[in-house]
């Protein structure tokens, strides 16, 4: 089993287990693996039907059903209420995915920016293709090579993998790199290994 299986059989025994209607929440997002967190955020964006960037009671309420998660109208109400500390009737999305995403150290976080920073090569905040091109060369991939796919179509598919699969849009912004490695961070006890392992991956 891979550490990703791990953490998907080990946010599902958790989520039985959760104290808070929020840590339900957040073991049933890591029950669908590194991405679970940031395809939830997609379907809050979706579900923000005025672009509000907050959240209504009932807005929360479709992106909890849209997502097939197992929560009761009182779970959802609480959800709602222990984010709407002011009681202004919404909840703000970056403060919301913040109490959802798992905590990484100083250690950790900081080799995870320092992993952003260089793939952000343009410095405005979002990574895109042309990013990448900057850092990853795909013209050596086998189905390149083969001529199954083109150059583009691996780093297109490249990027998808810190999107999730809820309306991938070829761009990657921090926190979504953020809330990809808070889910693998969450599947790695040692800090070692977590800052060795990112640290490869990027040649940093």
């Amino acid at each position: 089993m891979g550490q990703e299986d791990e953490l998907r059989a080990a946010s599902e025994a958790a989520a039985g287990e959760a104290e808070t209607p929020i840590e339900k929440l957040r073991y049933l997002l890591l029950a669908r693996g590194y991405t679970g967190i940031m395809q939830f955020g997609r379907l809050f964006r979706i579900a923000d039907d005025d672009d509000s960037f907050t959240l209504s009671m009932d807005e929360l309420r479709e992106a909890l059903q849209n997502f097939g998660l197992d929560f009761n109208e009182e779970e959802a109400n609480d959800v709602f209420n222990s984010l709407d500390q002011d009681h202004t009737g919404s909840i703000n999305y970056n403060e919301f995915l913040a109490q959802l995403r798992p905590e990484m150290n100083d250690e950790r976080m900081a080799v995870v920016e320092e992993a952003f920073h260089k793939l952000d090569e343009s410095g405005d905040g979002v990574v895109t293709l042309e990013d990448v091109k900057g850092v990853y060369d795909a013209s050596g991939h086998p189905k390149v090579l083969d001529g199954e796919m083109t150059e583009e179509d691996v780093l297109t598919k490249f990027l998808g993998r810190f999107e999730g699969t809820t309306k991938v849009d070829g761009k990657v912004s921090k926190d979504e790199f953020i809330e990809y490695y808070s889910g693998i961070s969450k599947s790695i006890d040692n800090d070692e290994y977590f800052v060795d392992l990112l640290k490869k991956s990027w040649r940093l």
